[in-house]
C-alpha cells in the first residue's frame, strides 16, 4: 500500500501536467503565433464586401441560385448542400446507378440553365461535389460556360464577364499544385460592384 500511494500521486501529476501542456500551453502557443504570423488565416479566411460586410471564407463554398451570379459545384455537405457545419461526400462510387443518373440529371440541368447545346462537354467539377462538399472554386471553363448566362441576367456584355472571370483566375500553387481556379464568392462579389443595365 505504501508504494501504490507515490505512483499514483507521479501518475495524477503525470496526468495533470500533460493536460496542462497539450490542452491548455501548446494550443495557446499555435493560436498565438498563428495570429501573428498568418493573422488573416487564422480568423477564417474572411472576405468582405464594398461596404465591410462579411460575406463569406475564401475557404468554403456558399448557395448562389440566381441567374446573375456565377453557381458553384454542386454539394453534398448537410440536408440541403454548402452546410459548413456537416462536411462530407455522398459516399456514392463510380459503379452507383444511383450516381450515374445524378450526374445525367446535373449534366441536363446544367445544360439548360447555361443554354448549351445538347451534346456541349460539361465540365465535370459542375457536375460533381468535392470531398468536402465546400470546394469554394470552380474551374475557369466552368466559369466561362456560365458567363453568358451571367451576363444576360445583368444585362452587361459577355466580354466584360468573361474578363472579369480570367482576371481573378489563380494559377495553381506553387505554381505547379493543382489546377487553375476561380473563387465563386470574389467573382460574385467582384459582379455586384459592376453597373447593371435594368
Amino acid at each position: 500500500m505504501n508504494s501504490l500511494l507515490p505512483s499514483a500521486r507521479a501518475a495524477v501529476l503525470a496526468t495533470l501536467l500533460l493536460a496542462v501542456v497539450t490542452g491548455g500551453l501548446y494550443p495557446l502557443t499555435v493560436w498565438a503565433v498563428a495570429r501573428i504570423a498568418f493573422p488573416k488565416s487564422a480568423a477564417g479566411s474572411l472576405v468582405s464586401d464594398s461596404t465591410g460586410s462579411i460575406r463569406g471564407s475564401h475557404l468554403l463554398s456558399q448557395n448562389f441560385t440566381g441567374n446573375q451570379y456565377f453557381h458553384p459545384r454542386p454539394s453534398s455537405a448537410g440536408s440541403a448542400g454548402h452546410d459548413a457545419s456537416s462536411s462530407g461526400g455522398s459516399n456514392l462510387g463510380p459503379t452507383s446507378l444511383k450516381l450515374r443518373e445524378l450526374l445525367q440529371e446535373r449534366i441536363t440541368a446544367y445544360r439548360s440553365l447555361n443554354n448549351l447545346a445538347t451534346n456541349q462537354p460539361v465540365p465535370a467539377d459542375a457536375v460533381t461535389t468535392s470531398a468536402s462538399g465546400l470546394d469554394p472554386h470552380i474551374s475557369p471553363r466552368n466559369a466561362e460556360l456560365q458567363a453568358p448566362r451571367v451576363a444576360r441576367a445583368r444585362g452587361i456584355p459577355t466580354e466584360k464577364v468573361v474578363e472579369l472571370v480570367h482576371r481573378l483566375t489563380a494559377g495553381p500553387d506553387l505554381g505547379f499544385l493543382g489546377d487553375p481556379r476561380v473563387s465563386v464568392l470574389e467573382l460574385n462579389l467582384a459582379l455586384d460592384t459592376q453597373p447593371t443595365v435594368p
